[in-house]
């Protein structure tokens, strides 16, 4: 009997045998539960958790959508009888193959593609810059009695804290975490920052840039493969974890010792700490980078 050709679409790159994409599928979401079930069964009880609080508030992409998984624009699946797709509206199926198809991208959001490509290559181009040992946080509590995790408590009082922060300089590049300054503390900062000059002051050293790259993969969804959505989940659940433990919140009793940032041999821990994640966010935006180039080369 001779095994009828399967006709391959243009934009495919990779074909992926049934064993292996249903191996990958199931290596995901295994991954994505022992991440997050801690999690979810806290929030199950109204019990706060501030990193993954803010990895799932913040970032609006949802347990359910990151256990989901997707093999991506570039990649088939080979097909078999009784075997369950993904869990994804934008897959066809041809010639014992599944795969997504580029006509179901909205082309509407191609111009929002082309801009976070911008923001990943600037970045991906610039320098990186150490040294801010996270006074962001610091600066979003700073002379303000409206603190925004109002259910945890600070390692300072009001009066020592605002002595800090102007004892530090504060040189915060990610706007994102500028706009949450208080009042106060808005002119103590080096830059004054702009959502209209966001993707001309973002450096690769930054602890929220780094974060951002699961924003920059999650939004494109179920385009880009899982795999690449949880590498960067990973890394922003690592960068947001040294956030919290270098802020001015006392969290030692959600098992987050601090890094105190007010003492020499904390700010080499916090810099230590975050040239370690710069190191590791390079892969990573240099993955998101070929993904979104790749997928505007299909519309150009």
């Amino acid at each position: 009997m001779i095994e009828q050709e399967i006709d391959i679409p243009n934009h495919i790159s990779e074909v992926l045998t049934t064993e292996v994409w249903l191996q990958k599928k199931r290596l995901h979401e295994e991954k994505v539960a022992a991440l997050t079930d801690d999690y979810l069964k806290a929030r199950s009880h109204h019990q706060k958790q501030p990193t993954m609080d803010f990895l799932f508030e913040y970032y609006k992409f949802r347990v359910s959508a990151l256990k989901r998984w997707s093999p991506g624009l570039f990649t088939a699946l080979e097909l078999n009888p009784g075997h369950t797709l993904p869990e994804v509206s934008e897959i066809t199926t041809a010639d014992r193959l599944a795969f997504l198809n580029p006509d179901l991208f909205p082309k509407k959001r191609l111009r929002s593609v082309q801009w976070i490509l911008s923001v990943l290559k600037n970045s991906a181009d610039k320098k990186p810059s150490f040294g801010c040992f996270g006074m962001h946080e610091w600066a979003m509590v700073y002379k303000t009695d409206d603190v925004r995790h109002a259910q945890l408590g600070l390692r300072m009082n009001p009066k020592e804290l605002a002595d800090f922060v102007e004892s530090r300089p504060v040189v915060c590049t990610h706007f994102d975490a500028f706009r949450f300054f208080t009042p106060q503390a808005v002119p103590l900062n080096k830059f004054q920052l702009s959502r209209e000059t966001f993707h001309e002051t973002e450096q690769p050293g930054c602890i929220h840039s780094n974060m951002d790259l699961y924003k920059w993969a999650y939004k494109l969804y179920p385009w880009i493969s899982s795999e690449i959505i949880l590498d960067a989940f990973e890394l922003a659940i690592e960068a947001r974890t040294i956030d919290m433990k270098a802020s001015p919140y006392d969290l030692r009793d959600e098992g987050l010792e601090p890094i105190f940032i007010e003492t020499e041999e904390g700010r080499r821990i916090y810099l230590r700490e975050q040239e370690s994640i710069y190191k590791k966010g390079i892969p990573v935006r240099e993955k998101l980078i070929r993904e979104y180039e790749q997928l505007l080369n299909i519309f150009s």
